[in-house]
């Protein structure tokens, strides 16, 4: 018999550390060669580790959210030989069913937070009285006859024994609470914390979020878009697409306009490197889709967007809707855009103020459709309307070229013909 301990490999892209996502083994199982033994988050996936020998799993460094550095050990195995093997054997997968957010934030190593040795829930747990509460025969009398339940009342007495005065004080408490009060007094009270661990994923977001609002200057623009040929386009073709065709959303179209608009705008489709000060014009459109998922939102990425129809852009957006959803989308599926759209849909609200999908400059976000009474041409009509939400880095679009930008969207959307000229 023999130890192997199996270290964190170089899994790439300059990486230093990584996050351990998902324990697939715990001590005392028996692993075979070639099984997986833990899933490690970096800043741009999820990677699957396996085991390069068969043995059994003697200790785990740490539990699921502690980071690790490149070559610190992660498993020790107990082997019949126990030979170190040679950091070429140790194989590194792609683990898509994990897959992260593009360009999401590691800390370093000299900030890795302490190790999460569990889940710590702390449930908030109703205060518990007896089933009977002790009172004597007078009072639990006179209580049934108020319909009173008296395991509600506190009790003065010993061992917290019910008299008609705390009978009398419960009922002027009641009396004198504001409406709807004396239905919730019938619950018992509630007391506890539930922690809620921040790793994984939504540690991600948060970092992500926090390090683009501290070292983005945003500044939005919102306009009113006047969508009623656009809906009307958009339900002629729904109701006459062919069964293999998806069906459209609004999103699609402003995909269309957005590639339209940013042959004009250059400086909007393009990454900023705040450690070099280079702005990266890009002549490619990858668009990300702000996509909400159980594990919260992620950014797919609909490349070469400049080259997509409707109806392709439009299957393109459920395939990776679908796949971020079901934890099955790649790493290529989720990194590389290079301007941001984001939509809640049906609860888009009238105005947001998106926060950019650093390294990128520009974030565009539809509101809800709603019919509102507007003046054309002197008189007054019913029309579909939608804010059109943008935000953008100040240090590298000025404010007349994101208000030109999302005019120049606006009018491809209010005359939805030109988008096919």
């Amino acid at each position: 018999m023999g130890q192997y301990s199996f270290k964190l490999p170089d899994i790439g892209e300059g990486t230093a550390e990584a996050e351990i996502a998902t324990w697939r083994v715990k001590v005392g199982d028996r692993v075979a060669e070639d099984q997986p033994l833990v899933d490690m988050m970096t800043d741009k996936a999820t990677v699957e580790l396996t085991s390069p020998v068969a043995g059994v799993v003697q200790s785990v460094a740490a539990a699921a959210g502690q980071k690790a550095a490149v070559g610190s050990v992660l498993v020790v195995l107990e082997t019949e030989g126990g030979e170190a093997l040679p950091p070429s054997s140790v194989k590194v997968q792609s683990a898509p069913a994990r897959a992260q957010p593009q360009a999401s934030v590691m800390s370093s190593a000299t900030d890795a937070r302490q190790a999460v040795a569990a889940a710590v829930v702390r449930p908030a747990l109703a205060a518990v009285r007896p089933a009977r509460a002790a009172a004597p025969p007078a009072v639990r009398r006179r209580a049934e006859e108020l319909g009173v339940k008296l395991q509600f009342v506190e009790g003065s007495g010993p061992a917290g024994r019910i008299s008609h005065a705390d009978l009398d004080a419960y009922l002027a408490n009641k009396s004198a609470a504001p409406a709807g009060a004396a239905a919730r007094m019938e619950y018992a009270r509630r007391s506890g914390v539930e922690e809620i661990p921040v790793i994984g994923l939504r540690r991600q977001i948060a970092e992500r979020m926090q390090l683009a609002k501290r070292q983005i200057p945003h500044f939005s623009y919102v306009d009113e878009v006047d969508v009623t040929e656009l809906e009307e386009l958009r339900a002629h073709l729904n109701a006459s697409r062919s069964a293999d065709q998806p069906k459209l959303t609004v999103l699609p179209f402003i995909m269309r306009a957005m590639v339209r608009v940013l042959l004009e705008f250059p400086q909007i489709n393009a990454t900023y490197d705040d450690e070099a000060g280079v702005v990266r014009r890009h002549a490619p459109i990858h668009m990300g889709i702000a996509t909400q998922t159980p594990k919260g939102l992620m950014v797919t990425v609909v490349r070469h967007a400049e080259v997509r129809d409707l109806w392709n852009s439009a299957a393109e957006v459920a395939r990776l809707a679908s796949a971020a959803r079901e934890g099955k989308a790649t790493r290529e599926d989720l990194t590389g855009s290079t301007i941001t759209l984001t939509s809640l849909g049906p609860l888009g609200g009238l105005v947001t103020t998106p926060v950019i999908n650093r390294p990128e400059v520009a974030i565009v976000g539809p509101n809800k459709i709603v019919e509102r009474a507007v003046v054309r041409a002197g008189q007054v009509a019913v029309r579909k309307v939608m804010n059109l939400s943008s935000s953008f880095d100040h240090r590298v679009v000025d404010g007349m070229d994101a208000a030109e930008f999302i005019q120049r969207i606006r009018t491809v959307l209010e005359h939805p013909a030109t988008l096919f000229i």
